[in-house]
């Protein structure tokens, strides 16, 4: 059986050596193999440490813990940790060894993070970048728009930093089944990820990362050069129901994605395909190539994403001193008030009076308690109920200043099943050809021109008749008509 990866089924708890998503920030997430060892590890001696800006957080303290938990930071101790220590001392440190106790943790005041599970999502936030990704809005408009669905097998030509890998093995997982080698059976019914990647490097980190994450039965990575090499695994076809080609010239591998013998594509089906570029010269010669090819139904998208952030604005010169908060005066009277107090303050210490031309020349009322404003500390409203903390200040939205996405192109089109002869030969008995009525090609040139000599002879028959009638209408209407006795 194989092992399940943390991303089709993550399971309730973090566990140890799992991979789990520190979400630090909104986009600010780190990915972790959680390693809960008893001993030190880069001179701590609570083990490994995720270090951030919001404190220090043993593994130890992430590993059995529920998924979307709090953790809060906590007081390590660095050891050794940043001092060279003396020959004599390595050897008899215990800190530096496996069997070293483990060391209570207490917990900081320095902050907090979250312990997420692994998605798609958020692994294209956190991957390491080898080379541009596909993130969430195009990767998920795209798995839509070539049907991908449990079950499917898909080409990916193009690994790069595996952002889509993952996104496409979600998509397609409906179970893991290998046979005696442990590779996937080619009848099997089973969702099947074919990546391809032409950089040896990236290959073996990209064939590294699948097998951490417990991939294997879905993924299979293969270094090759589609470009001359073409699709097929180990001299058979992968047999799949739809294509993602992200490569710089696409065009150069689309006559391996055409129908015949040595086609990886299936023959029973239709099979849609979609191509990733950023310049619209390469769509021009890919969607030229297409033609040629056959495939139909070409369009190209682009997708722009945006981000909207909604968020409460306090404005006020009353507020706490806090992140978010504007220490301005809210409005008019709130200045003016603000004003009136330093004044009053600054006779107060001198012990004489002061002319305040620009306040006297203001007429206002009474506000009384100055902290009772509608973005105030305490939050009173005009009924008196105070408001919590986070429904001061007024309700606004923003738009991010840039677009967070791979700005592209994307091609579409689908090529149609070639049908057999015993296929054609079952349409044709269901609906055979050449024994309709009145259709172009059931009946002769001749025959054609017969029944359309009759059809004008009718009519014109027809309307002699119709003359005929209106002229003896006409001398009726012109006879004189008899009085009676």
């Amino acid at each position: 059986m194989a092992k399940v990866s943390p991303f089709l089924d993550p399971g309730v708890h973090t566990a140890q050596n799992g991979l789990a998503i520190v979400h630090l920030s909104r986009d600010n997430l780190e990915p972790v193999i959680l390693n809960g060892e008893v001993g030190a590890a880069d001179g701590y001696a609570e083990g490994r440490v995720i270090n951030t800006r919001f404190g220090s957080f043993p593994h130890s303290t992430l590993i059995d813990q529920p998924w979307g938990s709090q953790i809060r930071a906590s007081v390590v101790d660095t050891g050794t940790r940043g001092r060279k220590r003396k020959p004599d001392e390595e050897e008899t440190a215990g800190v530096g060894s496996a069997a070293a106790t483990p060391k209570n943790v207490k917990t900081a005041t320095s902050g907090f993070v979250h312990v997420l599970p692994p998605t798609p999502e958020l692994w294209t936030t956190s991957l390491p970048h080898r080379t541009q990704v596909v993130y969430t809005p195009d990767y998920s408009y795209i798995l839509h728009r070539i049907r991908a669905r449990p079950g499917t097998r898909i080409i990916e030509a193009g690994a790069g930093s595996g952002s889509f890998t993952h996104a496409s093995a979600r998509a397609v997982y409906n179970g893991y089944f290998s046979d005696s080698n442990g590779h996937m059976a080619k009848e099997s019914s089973t969702g099947k990820v074919f990546s391809y990647e032409f950089n040896e490097d990236r290959f073996h980190k990209m064939q590294q990362e699948v097998e951490d994450h417990g991939l294997s039965g879905v993924v299979e990575v293969t270094h090759r050069d589609v470009y001359n090499d073409g699709f097929f695994v180990n001299g058979q076809s992968p047999d799949v129901d739809c294509v993602f080609l992200d490569l710089p010239a696409p065009w150069k591998a689309l006559p391996h994605l055409s129908r015949g013998p040595r086609s990886p594509l299936r023959k029973d089906r239709s099979v849609h395909l979609c191509t990733f570029s950023p310049c619209i010269e390469q769509v021009t010669q890919t969607v030229e190539v297409m033609r040629r090819l056959g495939w139909m139904d070409i369009e190209m998208v682009e997708v722009s994403h945006k981000r909207i952030s909604v968020l409460r604005e306090r404005v006020g010169l009353n507020m706490p001193t806090e992140r978010g908060s504007n220490q301005s005066a809210y409005d008019v009277a709130e200045a003016v008030q603000r004003l009136r107090e330093v004044e009053g303050r600054f006779k107060e210490f001198h012990g004489r009076s002061l002319k305040m031309d620009v306040v006297d020349d203001v007429d206002m009322e009474e506000e009384g308690d100055a902290n009772v404003t509608e973005n105030g500390v305490n939050g009173s409203n005009a009924e008196g109920t105070t408001k919590p903390p986070f429904m001061l200040g007024r309700l606004i939205h923003r738009t991010e200043p840039e677009i967070k996405t791979h700005t592209s192109y994307l091609v579409f089109a689908i090529l149609p099943q070639e049908w057999t002869e015993e296929q054609e030969a079952a349409a044709f008995e269901k609906w055979p050809c050449g024994n309709e009525n009145k259709v172009i090609g059931s009946i002769g040139k001749e025959a054609r021109k017969q029944e359309k000599r009759e059809m004008l002879q009718g009519k014109k028959k027809k309307r002699t008749k119709d003359d005929n009638e209106g002229a003896s209408a006409g001398r009726d209407a012109k006879k004189p008509k008899l009085e009676d006795p």
